[in-house]
């Protein structure tokens, strides 16, 4: 069957750093099959309604003037695949956020001014659905980052759809329904924790049940949203703090307990001295109510150095 390629341009809200944006990114999304940028091109494997479409996303514009031009490839594509394709990979990589509120906030103090022009125009991205950054969290709890990474692997490759465009493979992201069919036992074969593979094919599960609403949490608030995923077998408060940030895309969520945030409150904000969560909502509360975004910043600042 033929490939088709067609293209579309998106226009994200200005400042938009490109190479930073899908470079956060990819950073905790890439190794794992779903998400990758490499040469200044970003890739993700959209399933559009059943149907398994590659995007390909590169700048032809500027951080102050900024445009992408994205290329589909996939069979039989319509315009109806462009503009839902256009709307996914938009979420996906946060063009529409409006970045001048928070850099207004963010200005005011010395440290997090730094880190405003530091990785100016960076937009904080999403994943696609709340399963998948549920799930995510979870296969990350109390390991390091590279077996989280074999993991993750495992669990896509196994799990995933997945279709070869120009004699490469690429991997969506499991579906609830795939891993729910499967079982805690066979999870457990992925160098899962007996507790982890229940946790997973139960948040399957759940993802399923039409009652509990899983992707539809946009009319709740914040306080409804924890409520709800905090009753989840699994789910703490920060799992469902980070579900906030990178699944429905609220502006103000803060993951307390997470200690590599307080590491980078700490350096740069009490001169190394250890801090508390009470300590670190203190601090963050002059940037509130654009929290998500000063953690994004200064997890940028933790990963590369800077501040």
């Amino acid at each position: 069957m033929t490939t088709d390629r067609l293209t579309a341009n998106i226009k994200p809200v200005a400042p938009f750093n490109f190479e930073l944006t899908a470079g956060y990114h990819t950073y905790f999304q890439s190794r794992y099959g779903t998400d990758t940028m490499e040469d200044g091109v970003y890739r993700r494997l959209l399933d559009l309604d059943d149907k398994l479409v590659l995007a390909k996303v590169r700048s032809v514009g500027t951080v102050d003037a900024p445009e992408l031009s994205m290329e589909l490839q996939g069979t039989e594509l319509s315009t109806e695949d462009v503009d839902l394709a256009k709307s996914r990979v938009s979420w996906l990589l946060g063009v529409d956020q409006d970045l001048a509120p928070f850099y207004e906030l963010g200005r005011a103090d010395t440290a997090m001014a730094g880190l405003v022009e530091e990785f100016y125009g960076l937009h904080v991205p999403h994943t696609a659905t709340v399963f998948e950054a549920l799930i995510l969290a979870v296969l990350g709890q109390q390991i390091s980052t590279k077996v989280a990474r074999i993991i993750r692997i495992l669990l896509i490759e196994t799990f995933g759809t997945s279709a070869e465009f120009d004699g490469e493979t690429h991997y969506a992201f499991p579906k609830p329904k795939t891993i729910w069919a499967s079982s805690p036992a066979e999870l457990h074969t992925m160098k899962l924790t007996q507790r982890k593979s229940e946790y997973v094919h139960g948040l399957a599960g759940t993802a399923l049940d039409t009652a509990v609403k899983l992707e539809q949490m946009g009319e709740l608030t914040d306080k409804e949203i924890i409520d709800k995923l905090t009753s989840l077998r699994g789910v703490g408060i920060w799992t469902a703090q980070w579900a906030l940030i990178r699944a429905v895309g609220r502006p103000d969520a803060l993951p307390l307990g997470d200690l590599a945030l307080r590491r980078i409150i700490s350096r740069l904000f009490t001169g190394g001295s250890d801090v508390d969560d009470a300590q670190v909502k203190d601090i963050a509360q002059r940037w509130s109510p654009y929290r998500t975004f000063a953690t994004v910043y200064l997890f940028s600042a933790l990963r590369t150095g800077a501040g």
